[in-house]
């Protein structure tokens, strides 16, 4: 098969590990409380599912930019389910709804450092993302539209320290330069970048948006150094909501571009889980303790500064989006998303990923299919198809 073939899927399905990283601690998840389930893999569904996705198709088939949206959401979700998958097998509980991994005791205690909950929360936000990208597959195949396969590009190591499954991935944390400016900009009230595109917000963490960090340990080397290890897990702290808030934006702006009204309920259904995923972690990360710690094998320094500081632009505390301009100035300032301008809004996406180094080592194939399918969403019309 051409690796670049995007019509077809492959099924890879990690054996689960019933051993939790904290046997301690009573832990339900959601779906097993609600007493159902549902067989997961890292990369497609099932046919099972795709059998009741067909008794449920809705009237009519999809134009091609509807077709175009979702599989770039599928894509963008499948990437999102790759990197959630690595930070679960370490740092999050290990159940069978959720593939892989063993855990890591050490990371999984400095992620606690956050939240004590922290180990729930990555595990409900990886088995989010599964779902989605499952479910935009088997309802594009249900309208007889091609699906997105990316695994041909399972291609890139991952880590070896004790939790990992070992497995090939599609992405890359452990040399990330993450942008933080996302902290300010949903705390000004005086800018938005749909509004003002030159205007540059602060960064919460300068010293993330330099260089590059790992946000997983890459061998049990990187849990012996407590405060190193704690920078590890402070970064994979503001690396979740700097994702989160990606898909916050990157869903109403394509629901825009939508034909169909099913389509739209589809972007405007999954989108909100997107916040809910941004608002939890933006305020976890606030609990981020403030350190300085040196990469032992690159040399790279970081520090986190202290953010309960009496500074609207930087207070942890702050945590709901602060009204802004919106549309127009004259209007009245109002809390929005922000931001959702749709104009290259795919192709936005695609470079702000890879300017983040969550592609480093991935093929020139890999980027072209990408490009490809985020050019085909921006080329999407609300009426035109």
């Amino acid at each position: 098969m051409n690796c670049c073939d995007s019509t077809s899927m492959k099924i890879n399905d990690p054996t689960a590990n019933d051993k939790r990283v904290k046997p301690r601690k009573s832990y339900i998840s959601r779906r097993s409380f609600l007493g159902k389930s549902l067989a997961v893999g890292a990369g497609t569904i099932g046919a099972g599912l795709l059998t009741g996705i067909r008794t449920a198709e809705a009237r009519g088939g999809l134009t091609p930019g509807d077709a175009a949206l979702l599989r770039f959401a599928a894509a963008a979700e499948i990437l999102e389910a790759d990197f959630w998958i690595q930070y679960n097998e370490l740092g999050g509980v290990q159940d069978p709804e959720v593939p892989g991994g063993t855990g890591n005791p050490d990371y999984t205690d400095a992620i606690e450092v956050l939240d004590e909950d922290m180990p729930i929360y990555i595990h409900d936000n990886t088995d989010d993302e599964i779902t989605h990208h499952q479910f935009l597959n088997a309802y594009l195949v249900s309208k007889g539209a091609a699906p997105v396969d990316l695994e041909p590009f399972r291609t890139l190591p991952g880590s070896t320290a004790t939790g990992s499954s070992g497995i090939l991935r599609l992405t890359n944390l452990t040399q990330l330069t993450v942008d933080t400016s996302w902290w300010t900009r949903y705390r000004d009230d005086s800018h938005n970048p749909d509004l003002d595109p030159n205007h540059v917000f602060p960064q919460a963490v300068p010293t993330l948006a330099v260089n590059q960090h790992t946000a997983i340990p890459r061998t049990d080397a990187d849990t012996t150094d407590p405060n190193f290890l704690q920078a590890i897990a402070n970064t994979a702290a503001f690396h979740f909501p700097t994702i989160e808030q990606g898909g916050n934006s990157l869903y109403p702006s394509m629901a825009l571009r939508a034909t169909h009204e099913e389509v739209l309920r589809i972007l405007i259904s999954i989108g909100p889980t997107e916040t809910m995923h941004f608002q939890t972690w933006s305020d976890k990360a606030g609990n981020a303790p403030p350190l300085t710690a040196v990469d032992p094998v690159t040399g790279v320094s970081v520090t986190f500064p202290d953010l309960g500081v009496d500074d609207e632009l930087l207070n942890k505390s702050l945590i709901m989006p602060e009204p802004c301009p919106f549309l127009d100035r004259s209007l009245p300032i109002v809390s929005i998303i922000r931001p959702t301008e749709t104009r290259g809004v795919a192709m936005g996406v695609v470079r702000f990923l890879t300017d983040m180094g969550l592609f480093i080592g991935q093929s020139p194939a890999f980027f072209t299919l990408l490009n490809q399918l985020a050019q085909a969403a921006d080329h999407a019309r609300h009426g035109r198809g």
